[in-house]
C-alpha cells in the first residue's frame, strides 16, 4: 500500500479521534453539583454561588447546583450519575465509596479539614464534661454526618458513654445549625456539631455564647471534600482540581469564595486519608 492510499485510513482515524472527543464534551456539558444538606437549603446556595461562576469559567461549561433532601440523597445520586461532583463530609464519602465499589474520588479538601473537630454544647450549668450526658436529652445532626454524628460517637463511646443506654433521650436534628436551635430553645440538653458551623454561628452572632456554650472539643480528624466518579472524563476532573488549587485569597474573587467556604486554601486528598473514618463508622456499626 502507498503512502497516499494509507492517507484515507489516516484522516478516519482522526475523525474518529474527534468524534469520540466531541462526544465527550457534548455529554459534559452541564457539571451538576451538590452537598450534604448540613446546614439550610437558602444557605447552600448562597454558599455556592460565586464558587459556582468561577467554576463555569474556569470549565468552560454550565455549573449547576441542586439541593438534596438528605445526606443519602447526596450519595445515590453521585453513584446513580444525577450528579457529578458532591460535597462530602468524610463519612458520606466513605458510604459513597463502599457502595460504588470504590469508584469515587475524593479531589480536593479545605487545608482545615485535615484536623476538624465538632464540639458539644449546651445551655445547663449542670453539663460540663461527657460524662454529665448520661441520663440526659441528647441531639447529633444528621444520621450520616461525620462531625455531627460518626465522630462524636465515637469519642462518646470511647469515653465509655453509650448514646443508645446511658442517655435518657437521643434525637437526630438533621443539621448543625438546627442543632444549635434545638439545644438553645431547651428542646434537648444538649448537642454536638461541627465546629465550623459554630464558629460562623457565633461570629454572625446566630448563637450566643454566653447562653449557649460548648463544653468538650473533639480531637482532629479528616472531614469534607469534594468528589467525583471515577468514570468523570479525566480532563475534566483536571480542569476541577487546578480551579480549586488556584483559589488564591489575594483576590477579590478568591478572598469571596474562600471565606464563604470557610477555607484558608483547597489542597489535594486521597480515598487512603478516609481510612480512620472508615474505621470508626464499622465499628460504631453505622457502616451498612
Amino acid at each position: 500500500m502507498t503512502k497516499f492510499a494509507k492517507f484515507p485510513a489516516i484522516l478516519a482515524t482522526v475523525a474518529a479521534t474527534l468524534a469520540i472527543h466531541s462526544g465527550i464534551a457534548q455529554a459534559q456539558q452541564v457539571l451538576r453539583v451538590s452537598a450534604i444538606p448540613d446546614e439550610a437549603p437558602t444557605e447552600l446556595q448562597r454558599k455556592f454561588k460565586p464558587l459556582g461562576s468561577y467554576l463555569e469559567k474556569k470549565l468552560g461549561m454550565k455549573v449547576e447546583f441542586t439541593p438534596v433532601t438528605d445526606y443519602a440523597a447526596s450519595v445515590e445520586g453521585l453513584i446513580n450519575h444525577k450528579l457529578d461532583m458532591v460535597w462530602f463530609g468524610g463519612f458520606t464519602f466513605v458510604q459513597a465509596n463502599v457502595r460504588s465499589g470504590g469508584k469515587i474520588v475524593p479531589l480536593v479538601q479545605r487545608e482545615e479539614d485535615t484536623k476538624f473537630r465538632s464540639v458539644f454544647v449546651t445551655t445547663s450549668k449542670d453539663i460540663n464534661t461527657l460524662a454529665d450526658l448520661k441520663g440526659k436529652n441528647f441531639t447529633f445532626g444528621s444520621e450520616s454526618s461525620t462531625s455531627g454524628h460518626l465522630m462524636p460517637r465515637y469519642y462518646l463511646l470511647a469515653a465509655k458513654i453509650n448514646p443508645d443506654t446511658d442517655m435518657k433521650r437521643i434525637a437526630f436534628s438533621g443539621a448543625h445549625d438546627a442543632t444549635v436551635a434545638a439545644v438553645a430553645g431547651g428542646k434537648v440538653d444538649a448537642g454536638t456539631l461541627n465546629i465550623s458551623v459554630w464558629e460562623k454561628l457565633v461570629e454572625s452572632k446566630k448563637v450566643d455564647p454566653a447562653k449557649v456554650r460548648v463544653f468538650y472539643t473533639t480531637p482532629g480528624y479528616y472531614d469534607y471534600n469534594w468528589s467525583v466518579r471515577s468514570d468523570m472524563n479525566p480532563v475534566v476532573r483536571q480542569k476541577l482540581t487546578d480551579a480549586f488549587l488556584a483559589l488564591d485569597p489575594s483576590t477579590p474573587e478568591g478572598k469571596e469564595i474562600l471565606e464563604l467556604q470557610r477555607a484558608t486554601k483547597f489542597i489535594p486528598t486521597k480515598a487512603e486519608n478516609y481510612k480512620d473514618i472508615e474505621a470508626a463508622a464499622r465499628d460504631a456499626k453505622l457502616l451498612k
